[in-house]
């Protein structure tokens, strides 16, 4: 039944499970003993009580730590029930244990240390269940994700990000120089963009983002990148095409359009032009073109 299958995922999520039942209405035992289970006919219903804020056990630092996990844990759990596949959120913080997984494979993959992992999804065993989700501890705001490919090496992405191997090595916690494909390399933010003006696809971006920010269009996108869908995959990297006029400016903090103008020698008319800006008001991490 559903209540034992979501009692089962609260296990492998680390929750202490007491017991799931039926509770009968004393006066019809052919009805249930709560009204909002009554009062939703026709369906199966259930109550999922994921702790109690007086527990003397551990409950409530289980809640206030791991609540995203055991969230995602009755998630899954309501997926399979229905005979849906699984699959763990697509943002990168979550991860789906699969067979021949370790702690230690994980910890590899995603660059952070197996104490991190189980810290975060408040294990106290280095064991693991095939389909048991984790939470992946999310990078810093100064860190992009980079997908390791085939033939990809940590000298070659050292050259390509603008940064060094033993910087690559200390972020991501590597004791080595091997990488495998598929592997998730974090990348410091400054050095997302190479001197070929490349861009890595983060989350929640899509070529018409994309397109917008660096004033192009996804037709132009697609053809510099020999693209032919615009589905797009975290970690991948895309040229963005240049102009022999114009140059690309990522604004900072303290920055205005007077400022900007000033340092490169234009005007802000020119720069407002140039952008298809409608307002003076600008955003850190903003792309500008400058003439």
């Amino acid at each position: 039944m559903l209540s034992s299958k979501i009692a089962k995922e609260f296990e492998v999520a680390g929750q202490n499970v007491r017991k799931y039942y039926q509770r009968r209405l004393p006066s019809n035992p052919a009805k249930d003993y709560y009204y909002i289970l009554r009062d939703t006919p026709n369906n199966e219903s259930i109550i999922v009580e994921y702790g109690f804020a007086d527990s003397t056990g551990d409950d409530v630092n289980q809640i206030k730590n791991n609540w995203e996990n055991l969230a995602e844990a009755v998630t899954k759990a309501i997926v399979e029930y229905a005979g849906g596949v699984y699959v763990a959120p697509m943002d990168s913080k979550y991860y789906t244990v699969k067979s021949g997984d370790t702690l230690w494979s994980i910890s590899k993959k995603y660059g952070i240390t197996v104490d991190e992992l189980k810290q975060i999804n408040n294990l106290s065993s280095n064991l693991l269940s095939v389909g048991q989700n984790l939470i992946i501890p999310t990078m810093d705001v100064n860190e992009t994700t980079y997908t390791v490919k085939k033939g990809d090496t940590l000298y070659t992405l050292a050259n390509k990000f603008n940064t060094s191997v033993d910087n690559l090595k200390s972020i991501n916690n590597l004791t080595t120089d091997s990488l495998s494909i598929g592997q998730i390399l974090k990348i410091p933010a400054n050095n997302m963009e190479d001197s070929n003006n490349s861009y890595i696809v983060k989350s929640g971006d899509t070529l018409y983002s994309i397109a917008k920010q660096y004033n192009t269009s996804v037709s132009d996108l697609k053809q510099i990148n020999g693209l032919t869908s615009d589905i797009l995959s975290i970690g991948q990297v895309l040229k963005i095409p240049s102009t022999s006029e114009s140059i690309v400016y990522t604004v900072k903090k303290g920055d205005t359009l007077y400022s900007i103008a000033k340092e490169f020698g234009t005007t802000v008319n020119a720069i407002t032009n140039l952008n298809n800006l409608s307002t003076t008001v600008l955003s850190i991490g903003q792309k500008l073109l400058l003439p």
